[in-house]
């Protein structure tokens, strides 16, 4: 059995080992994981709804209200109401929050430092547009329909 972990295994434990990484530079903070990737999504997605919120973040969207709930009370975020449709929530990061946002960043890169020491910036310049392909690839793939008989296996 070949010993040499495939593209899945190795790529999952780059981004848990970055993560953990971050974890640990990040404690300091006071947020947990799940709070800090809300509020970095929530960043790059300022006006958008719970529920697409949670569908990113690919939580339950209960799960969510309760974090989104912990940053309100730190006074991190803001619900505004829509403005055509009372039931929806509209989630911005409120100007408290951009110190935070900034360390976040701060240790990001550090983090993503740690992770490309002895890379040279064209080796990281290939990875990154690799990904991205396979990423992009990946997108559309997941948009076509499985054949029928590569759904029968399992």
């Amino acid at each position: 059995m070949n010993s040499n972990p495939t593209l899945g295994f190795l790529l999952h434990d780059v981004a848990r080992l970055l993560r953990k990484r971050f974890e640990q530079r990040a404690r300091c903070l006071g947020l947990s994981r799940s709070q800090w990737q809300t509020l970095a999504y929530l960043r790059s997605n300022e006006g958008i709804h719970q529920s697409g919120l949670a569908e990113i973040l690919e939580i339950e969207p209960i799960t969510l209200v309760r974090i989104l709930d912990k940053l309100a009370d730190r006074g991190l975020i803001e619900r505004r109401q829509h403005p055509t449709d009372r039931r929806i929530w509209l989630l911005y990061v409120r100007e408290e929050a951009h110190p935070l946002l900034a360390e976040m960043r701060e240790l990001g890169d550090l983090t993503r430092g740690e992770a490309f020491a002895g890379i040279p910036s064209e080796q990281r310049d290939q990875l990154f547009d690799i990904l991205t392909e396979m990423k992009t690839n990946l997108v559309q793939a997941c948009r076509s329909p499985v054949a029928e008989n590569e759904t029968k296996h399992g």
